[in-house]
């Protein structure tokens, strides 16, 4: 346990802790704007021993971003100043924190029928969006690059690109969302994955290499839980490396289950599989804390606690991760690390997906 709670340093990063908040999309943001009482829910994980803060998903400066008028904005005076505030209580209570820069792609309108004043925009043309253009495409990197800037100018200590579960850079990554013939698409992942790696050059670019840029991928949808992006360690390979070439420092390898083998022949998971193959830290994400994986957030389900310390830490001592992420235990308790670390396991909460409906 002591190497959980040990600290970690990587560039800009300097964590009391491994122990991350993984980014939850909250919907507290009313026209795109952090109230002050979403920088107190930060601050309350911070003050709870949090290491490293991850924001939701925050939409970068494209109008048909996010589907969701609640989602917050990286972009525009009033947003900005609610992330300054953010932050400054986040690092009040001694914690360190980095945006999840998020462009959603195209996307089912919201449940109230609520959508952006541009169509959705997306690697390819579907039924509810259109086909970027060049120009769209250009805009839309630099808008990554610039939310970036902005993020280091107000003291956050990194950036995570979402690149995972179906939103913007993820669609470029799909043969069947991105059907695109120009230098953007390809018949192979890692051709289909230029795009992300023009995404990433560009934040490097902006900030420097002495931030730390943080990058999340999956091989599976919340459309498809069963998908699998790379079938074989060598695919999976070719579309990571030069993501690493590109700047990411830290790989957030998104599964249902951390538990579980990425390949066959192999008990590596995907965040291990991403060390071995580009030398660069990875963080473990997936069911850390509970019985069921994320998909109740869907059916309804109650996930009750179960702290698999033992599968964590083998994994741990065999230098598959660096950081472990911690997503609806944290949004349903935000003192879990705490009680991890003093073994209160008899108080951890079990997550309700109307756990949802509230900041607690």
């Amino acid at each position: 346990m002591d190497r959980l709670f040990s600290p970690f340093q990587l560039k800009s990063l300097s964590t009391r802790n491994r122990f991350v908040l993984s980014p939850m999309t909250r919907s507290f943001s009313p026209g795109g704007i952090p109230t002050a009482e979403v920088a107190r829910y930060y601050r309350r994980r911070a003050e709870a021993e949090v290491g490293l803060v991850l924001s939701e998903g925050a939409a970068i400066s494209r109008v048909a971003a996010v589907n969701d008028p609640a989602v917050p904005h990286f972009y525009g005076d009033e947003a900005l100043s609610g992330w300054q505030q953010v932050i400054d209580e986040v690092k009040a209570a001694g914690g360190q924190m980095g945006p999840q820069l998020w462009h959603a792609g195209i996307q089912a309108p919201h449940s109230s029928g609520w959508l952006p004043a541009l169509p959705f925009e997306g690697p390819s043309a579907k039924d509810n969006g259109v086909a970027m253009t060049d120009a769209d495409i250009a805009d839309t990197i630099a808008a990554f690059g610039a939310a970036a800037r902005d993020a280091q100018r107000l003291g956050f200590n990194c950036v995570e690109l979402q690149g995972a579960h179906g939103y913007l850079i993820d669609q470029f990554f799909w043969h069947h969302t991105n059907k695109r013939t120009d230098r953007y698409g390809g018949s192979t992942l890692a051709a289909r994955s230029r795009f992300a790696q023009e995404v990433i050059k560009e934040v490097r670019r902006q900030t420097g290499e002495g931030f730390a840029l943080l990058f999340r991928l999956s091989q599976w949808r919340f459309t498809d839980v069963k998908s699998k992006l790379a079938a074989t360690p060598q695919e999976l390979e070719s579309w990571l490396q030069p993501l690493a070439d590109a700047g990411v420092d830290i790989f957030h390898c998104s599964t249902r289950r951390f538990s579980d083998p990425e390949f066959s022949g192999s008990d590596l998971n995907l965040a291990g599989w991403a060390k071995k193959l580009t030398g660069k830290a990875t963080i473990i994400v997936g069911s850390v804390g509970l019985d069921k994986d994320v998909t109740t957030i869907f059916t309804g389900e109650t996930a009750q606690p179960a702290v698999a310390m033992d599968e964590l830490l083998r994994r741990l001592d065999r230098n598959e991760f660096d950081l472990v992420a911690v997503g609806r235990p944290l949004l349903a308790d935000p003192c879990w690390v705490q009680k991890v670390k003093e073994n209160r396991i008899h108080e951890l909460q079990a997550f309700n997906p109307e756990a949802l409906s509230r900041l607690i």
